[in-house]
């Protein structure tokens, strides 16, 4: 059993800024924005939303499968998948783009001012979701070339895999109706707190008449825990406790890999839901969206200590 990540893959550059970004913008002045931050702390690190979620949903002991199109600086990614047990085989190179390139800056308070060059990743749908995998029996589109996103929702469809359909940073390409067409599409929808009132607003629909149109519909609200909208009703998922705060970066990738996890295993909401904030809590714990490692049994460990229950 397989999971197919469709998404973007990108090398990150993570910038932190000792202060707070509130401190330095002046919002009457936001027309004449011209800011400078100092960040003496930057990291380059492997990124993108299929990237993330596949690392993360491999420590979880499924298998992830990456559908993604990179650049011709993709070789040092690809060797780091290969040791961490991910495949390349739905990955395609183009050799005249670079690989999606993330500009990342990160303020003491967790909030961020990305740039993203999207590089190869705008040929996304050079790939096909692959007809000769008996084994993949769940995907997820997550933020990807918009004529690509578009293509592979369709394509789950025809081939009659479960998705969750996972806009991110990518939903401003989309107006409402090519929302409600992923909506209608998709088996899952999951949000966080900022794109769930943007998918509101382009749709038209509240987060309730959002979720009677699928299985299920996941919002993530930071430090605040979650919600999943569901058979006519609301589940609160209650927040996992980090150890450290140190980098939000991902955490949302880590929080759709325990999601995944719990519907290949076919685990109830209230279960999938925590083990998902548990990922994210994982996450934020380090630097970097692929540098945290843990076994299932500590894993398990942390799932009983925070929330006085075991799965």
């Amino acid at each position: 059993m397989s999971a197919l990540i469709c998404g973007s893959m990108a090398y990150d550059t993570i910038m932190v800024f000792h202060d707070k970004f509130k401190n330095h913008i002046l919002p009457e002045k936001v027309h004449i924005l011209n800011v400078s931050f100092l960040v003496p702390v930057l990291r380059r690190e492997y990124g993108g939303c299929a990237g993330n979620i596949a690392y993360n949903l491999n420590l979880l002991g499924e298998e992830a499968l990456i559908m993604a199109v990179v650049g011709h600086d993709f070789e040092p990614y690809s060797y780091w998948l290969s040791q961490h047990g991910l495949s390349s085989d739905y990955i395609k190179i183009l050799d005249s783009q670079y690989t999606g390139q993330a500009y990342i800056t990160t303020d003491e308070e967790g909030n961020q001012i990305t740039a993203f060059h999207p590089g190869a990743m705008g040929a996304s749908h050079l790939n096909v979701v692959p007809a000769d995998r008996d084994d993949i029996t769940i995907g997820i589109v997550s933020p990807d070339g918009k004529d690509g996103m578009q293509q592979h929702a369709a394509q789950f469809v025809e081939q009659e895999i479960p998705f969750i359909f996972d806009p991110g940073q990518g939903m401003p390409m989309f107006d409402g109706a090519e929302l409600l067409t992923f909506i209608d599409q998709a088996t899952w929808v999951t949000l966080n707190d900022y794109e769930s009132e943007l998918m509101q607003e382009r749709t038209g629909l509240s987060l309730e008449a959002i979720a009677d149109r699928v299985e299920a519909l996941v919002v993530t609200l930071g430090s605040h825990g979650s919600k999943v909208y569901t058979g006519g009703s609301c589940i609160t998922i209650p927040p996992a406790q980090p150890h450290a705060l140190n980098d939000p970066t991902g955490c949302g990738d880590a929080y759709r890999a325990g999601l995944l996890y719990g519907l290949m295993n076919d685990l109830d909401w209230p279960t999938t839901g925590r083990i998902a904030s548990l990922m994210g809590a994982i996450k934020i714990e380090h630097h970097g969206t692929q540098n945290h490692r843990f076994d299932m049994a500590s894993f398990k460990q942390r799932y009983h200590e925070n929330f006085g229950i075991s799965f």
